[in-house]
């Protein structure tokens, strides 16, 4: 299961944080900080999976983002690693190649494909279409 999903920069500024597990707002930044500095600190040789305290760590760096999610021992992390690839690919899509200013004054489209893709720490859809027609119909209605 997913417990949470994070998008930082190269300078470990959080652009996008989801949880679908319950975690105190106080601990959020220390968690967020101390997974940051761990995935940020590997070398670009170095395997994309961390383990990390009760779970595992499944990063991908695209340009100046990097994406982790975390997720219980009993995921498969490769999924989770194609997951983070079809989630930039739908960003990409959706946005003609997306950048982390798109993400900063977007954030709300953003969680919407998240949320298409994911509910409840678990995989929902990945056909791209079907991820970004809440948003197309939004956009269809905000053009009339």
């Amino acid at each position: 299961m997913i417990q949470f999903v994070l998008m930082v920069n190269r300078q470990g500024q959080t652009r996008l944080s989801r949880y679908y597990q319950s975690v105190a707002l106080n601990r959020r930044a220390a968690l967020e900080a101390d997974v940051v500095r761990c995935c940020l600190s590997r070398k670009k040789d170095q395997c994309s999976f961390v383990e990390y305290k009760d779970f595992k760590l499944v990063y991908r760096q695209y340009a100046a983002l990097y994406i982790v999610v975390g997720v219980t021992d009993s995921e498969n992390e490769l999924s989770i690693y194609e997951l983070v690839h079809n989630f930039v690919e739908v960003l990409d899509k959706y946005f003609s190649r997306v950048s982390e200013l798109d993400i900063m004054f977007n954030l709300d489209r953003v969680h919407v494909i998240l949320d298409e893709m994911i509910q409840n720490g678990h995989i929902v859809e990945t056909n791209k279409s079907r991820i970004l027609a809440p948003l197309s119909a939004i956009d269809k209605m905000a053009d009339s």
